[in-house]
């Protein structure tokens, strides 16, 4: 399989109103702010958007972002095993900013860290914590080495169910008034 199309923000932007922009963060990383026009279909709910998702590309280019270009990356291959061509956002939506673009934010969103830097944090203070019960119980270390085995099979794979896992916590769901996933499904039908 070959790698996706990338575009820099600057190319990106300067095509912008050419792209339906898909953004598959998790609802609450979206909220916290995305590219000018995203729609949200988080990354785990991309097999149910297949469909819309060949719909709107028989009318158009795809433009699939995340934080940083990993989820989007995977996006794309997901997209191309389907028959659906899709270009990535190179460095996603903080390279967009860091270029000095503006991204949309609803009023009263609160800031999410991506769910790159949660998942560092969450498996960084298990493997700590494990490392330092182990002093008093030796079998608290198989806890770092578990931990350890996930991010090793999460490398390999370019899958994480930590990932998974923490974008079903509350504050990484959208808020109430954010579009659901249907919603978004049914403007790509159009």
């Amino acid at each position: 399989m070959t790698s996706p199309a990338s575009l820099s923000p600057a190319q990106a932007a300067a095509r912008l109103e050419e792209f339906t922009v898909i953004d598959v963060r998790a609802p609450g990383e979206y909220a916290a702010g995305h590219v000018p026009g995203a729609l949200n279909i988080p990354l785990d709910k991309l097999p149910d958007a297949l469909p819309a998702l060949k719909s709107a590309s028989a009318r158009g280019s795809l433009l699939v972002v995340c934080a940083s270009g990993v989820r989007s990356t995977r996006a794309c291959e997901i997209l191309a095993g389907a028959d659906i061509e899709a270009a990535t956002l190179t460095g996603g939506t903080s390279a967009w900013e860091g270029d000095g673009r503006g991204l949309d934010r609803p009023e009263g969103a609160r800031g999410v860290w991506p769910l790159e830097r949660q998942v560092r944090l969450a498996a960084g203070s298990l493997v700590v914590a494990g490392l330092v019960a182990g002093v008093r119980f030796p079998a608290a270390r198989w806890l770092s080495a578990g931990i350890g085995s996930g991010l090793v099979f999460s490398a390999v794979t370019n899958t994480c169910g930590m990932a998974s896992a923490l974008s079903k916590l509350p504050y990484n769901r959208a808020p109430r008034s954010a579009a659901d996933l249907d919603a978004t499904l049914e403007a790509l039908q159009r």
